[in-house]
């Protein structure tokens, strides 16, 4: 019998799990008759043990056998979807959403909160006041329909083990574990039931998994598994060894990805969002040129198309007509040691110093302050001169001196390089 002490003694002495012991893990944790101290050892046992092949894909299927499995590509044909592991600066969901709608290609989106040193998508959409995103299959359909785009969470009947999983994971430590990854991502997206799945995988200082290697391998993990269980899916290792664009933090990313729908947005993640989009409408059928695309943020329609899909999800029209973004007060900048290039950023630590200052959660549930933000004024390879400013980092009044803490994060040198926006495509 899979009971939870034998599950657990197996992991401990590294002896092989089951598919059953697997569903005994999942059901336990969707039932609640696991207790989270069993859980977090389950975790912590599956991020030291890992697990092989096969039972990755019989965890993914069990966590998402936990709850319904809504199939919208039956009802919205050429349905997309897109998802990111994570970064800091990361906002290309909030953009490309919107301009693949604009573009005629429907597109659904799980979100999730933060986890670690990220910030998660669905935190960032609730600066907007009265959006709605915990929305039911008839709900998500009907936005569909009216504006070709859905960001939403899952609700308490898609992949419930998932949610319980999800929280403990952000506070025991086990982020990094490629299995519990895979599973966490896949059961979702499989619930959702797209026509085809892009998968932006990130790697440098600023992703769960920093090294090259770990990063590919997470990505053809996810496409083998998302294949094996019937999802067309393809991934881009993408780099993290910097934020992305000129700001970090909820409101503040908010108002930047607006700012790229309206073709003023930084160059890296303008060309990113161009790159992902291309890709999630080659993969459901509806292939998008470059200028096709371009045209969509140019000529306005791509921000419209975010005010409509913004106001059928429940955003008041008067923030919609006048947006505001609320940025803590207090302004930290950091600046160069010496002359030189920024050869390297620390951009989990940046991260890390953002959630401490109030812009992550320490528990499941904990407030954020959608105010806390950082503005990257240097890019990776570029020449500096000693004292210039390399960032700015916006706290409130009666919090510790980041200073000195903020400038540790960036490496000034006699040389360094730029990296490159994509160093892979896989699938």
């Amino acid at each position: 019998m899979s009971t939870p002490y034998r599950i657990l003694d197996a992991l401990r002495a590294g002896r092989p799990l089951t598919g059953a012991d697997l569903a005994a893990v999942v059901r336990g944790s969707a039932d609640g008759s696991w207790g989270d101290a069993q859980l977090g050892a389950f975790l912590m046992g599956v991020a030291v043990r890992g697990l092989p092949t096969e039972r990755i894909g019989d965890l993914t299927r069990a966590m998402l056998a936990s709850g319904e499995a809504w199939d919208l590509r039956r009802e919205i044909p050429h349905l997309g979807d897109k998802h990111s592991t994570g970064g800091v600066g990361d906002k290309v969901s909030l953009v490309l959403g919107p301009l693949l709608a604009a573009c005629d290609v429907p597109i659904v989106m799980m979100t999730g909160r933060g986890l670690g040193h990220t910030a998660g998508t669905a935190d960032k959409l609730e600066t907007m006041p009265g959006f709605r995103q915990a929305l039911e299959r008839d709900e998500t359909l009907a936005v569909l329909r009216a504006t070709g785009l859905a960001l939403i969470i899952p609700t308490a009947r898609i992949a419930p083990a998932d949610g319980r999983l999800y929280a403990l994971r952000d506070v025991t430590g086990t982020v990094r574990s490629l299995p519990l990854v895979v599973a966490s991502i896949l059961s979702k997206k499989l619930a959702a039931g797209a026509a085809g799945l892009v998968l932006d995988v990130k790697t440098g200082s600023g992703a769960f998994f920093r090294e090259l290697d770990l990063s590919r391998e997470l990505a053809r993990a996810l496409v083998a598994t998302a294949r094996e269980l019937g999802l067309p899916a393809r991934a881009l290792v993408t780099d993290m060894s910097q934020p992305l664009g000129h700001w970090s933090g909820h409101s503040v990313e908010l108002e930047e990805s607006l700012a790229t729908l309206e073709n003023r947005g930084p160059a890296d993640l303008t060309e990113l969002v161009l790159i992902q989009a291309a890709e999630v409408a080659e993969l459901v059928g509806k292939p998008l040129t470059r200028g096709t695309l371009e045209a969509a943020l140019t000529s306005g329609r791509a921000r419209e198309r975010f005010d409509h899909w913004a106001a059928a999800q429940g955003v008041e029209i008067g923030w919609l007509q006048q947006p505001s973004f609320p940025r803590a007060e207090l302004e930290t900048v950091v600046r160069a040691s010496r002359d030189g290039v920024l050869a390297a950023i620390d951009t989990e630590r940046l991260g890390l110093l953002l959630s401490e200052a109030g812009g992550g959660r320490t528990q499941p549930g904990a407030a954020i302050d959608l105010g806390i933000a950082l503005r990257s004024d240097v890019r990776l390879g570029e020449p500096v001169v000693a004292g210039q400013a390399l960032a700015r980092f916006y706290s409130r009044p009666g919090g510790p001196d980041w200073g000195e803490r903020l400038g540790r994060c960036y490496q000034v040198a006699d040389s360094g390089e730029a990296p490159p926006l994509i160093w892979e495509r896989v699938g």
